[in-house]
């Protein structure tokens, strides 16, 4: 067994992804330490067997709610959000992370550290020559970010295109937001590695990548851009189960069995103050198609706050089991989580994305590409554009379709237990 430390920045989705991680090596017996911020110290001591350990807060600032934290992000999307965050919440903390990674490996040795793509303290660690550090693994709980010819730059929600155009316009973007849009954070990034005495050339979104022994995507390649020339430390494993929570079953769920086709309407459980964005506009969308029942989940928030009364065809729950309810959705509308539409996929359910916001535009992007969904591109969604894109994925084969096929996809993939493999892996090298 070994002793493994599990890095995260403090906010919600990277912090339960890696703990996902977390909980399954200390239940396969491994010693496991978790690094990240106080707010989040109660949910690592609810995972039996993980050891939580503090990140101070110029290490591991809340990024929660980022635009309450920096006023002046408000209002930015896409590259110019990315740049901002890049700058300002990923790199700054970035020095603070690796001193606390080297504190606690000072306090207890670790055969393994294991960290979330973002965590640029761990990516400053993997710079170190590997006799000097225990081995590193990357953790890609989100869509690849990592440049290519093959591909446009993250933050743009491009698909790449068919036919010979393809790389010319990825080759131009990409130069273009390396040596432009980010390159003031590219500069940051290589003070930082001459800081720890690395010479390292490398971009934010190739460093987490190619620097670490491992990078493991938390999906299946059906649901990943295609590139000629893959690092090999990149391995799929496939996602992320879905965590495990008791949820009451609301009174309605009978109705579930009526015969009606169901629409599953969700905001996850983090970008869902504002049901205006997403939930109220589905409903209204949908609100005279009796054919149909749509199933509303709100995310922790009650079923109180939606303007009444509710139609007809609508029921809501604070929390559904996404395990009992996807098997009988035939189509679900999110604003495109990459855990919440994974769980679709893995059931063969396909969807409709409404999101613009952190990773949600590039999510949306390779549903619409995968075939397996309608991306609409926006947090805001007219309530006419999502009756028609409802309508054209429940009318549609194709969409069915390429949801099976990435399903049959996802059960064959290895999920945790590809973690484990890379892990023995990285263990028997090193002895």
């Amino acid at each position: 067994m070994a002793s493994i430390l599990v890095c995260s920045n403090t906010v919600y989705a990277h912090v339960h992804s890696a703990l996902a991680v977390a909980r399954h090596l200390a239940a396969s017996g491994h010693r496991v330490r978790f690094l990240t911020g106080k707010p989040y110290e109660e949910a690592v001591a609810r995972a039996d067997g993980v050891e939580f350990v503090p990140l101070t807060p110029e290490a591991g600032p809340s990024i929660d709610d980022p635009n309450a934290s920096f006023p002046e992000r408000v209002g930015l999307t896409g590259l110019a959000a990315a740049r901002f965050d890049i700058e300002n919440i990923f790199l700054r903390p970035g020095p603070h992370q690796l001193a606390a990674i080297d504190e606690a490996l000072a306090a207890e040795p670790a055969d393994v550290v294991l960290a979330e793509a973002s965590f640029v303290g761990a990516v400053l660690l993997a710079a170190r020559s590997s006799d000097q550090r225990p081995a590193v693994v990357t953790l890609g709980i989100f869509p690849l970010a990592l440049p290519s010819p093959d591909t446009a730059p993250p933050g743009m929600g491009l698909p790449p295109l068919a036919g010979p155009l393809n790389r010319p316009r990825n080759r131009v973007l990409n130069a273009a937001v390396d040596r432009l849009v980010f390159a003031q954070a590219r500069e940051e990034l290589h003070r930082l590695f001459r800081a720890t005495g690395a010479a390292v050339d490398l971009s934010l979104l190739d460093a987490p990548v190619v620097l670490p022994d491992a990078y493991l995507q938390f999906t299946v390649p059906g649901f990943e851009y295609p590139r000629r020339h893959l690092p090999g430390t990149v391995r799929f494993v496939g996602p992320l189960p879905a965590p495990q929570v008791e949820v009451p079953l609301p009174d309605w769920w009978g109705d579930l069995d009526g015969g009606r086709r169901v629409v599953h309407v969700t905001q996850g459980t983090v970008a869902n103050k504002d049901r205006r964005q997403l939930i109220e506009p589905a409903i209204a969308a949908l609100e005279d198609r009796d054919e149909l029942l749509v199933v509303v989940s709100m995310g922790g928030r009650g079923a109180g706050e939606l303007p009444g009364p509710l139609p007809a065809n609508v029921r809501v729950a604070e929390y559904l089991p996404h395990d009992l309810l996807l098997p009988r959705t035939s189509v679900m509308v999110t604003n495109g989580g990459y855990g919440g539409v994974h769980r679709a996929l893995a059931h063969g359910v396909p969807l409709v994305v409404a999101g613009a916001t952190e990773d949600k535009l590039e999510v949306g992007a390779r549903v619409a590409w995968s075939g397996a969904g309608v991306n609409l591109r926006t947090n805001t969604p007219r309530p006419e554009r999502l009756r028609d894109a409802v309508r054209r994925v429940l009318t549609q084969r194709s969409y069915r379709d390429a949801a099976a096929r990435l399903s049959a996809e996802i059960a064959r993939a290895p999920g945790l237990a590809g973690v484990d493999e890379v892990i023995a892996e990285q263990l028997a090298v090193r002895r």
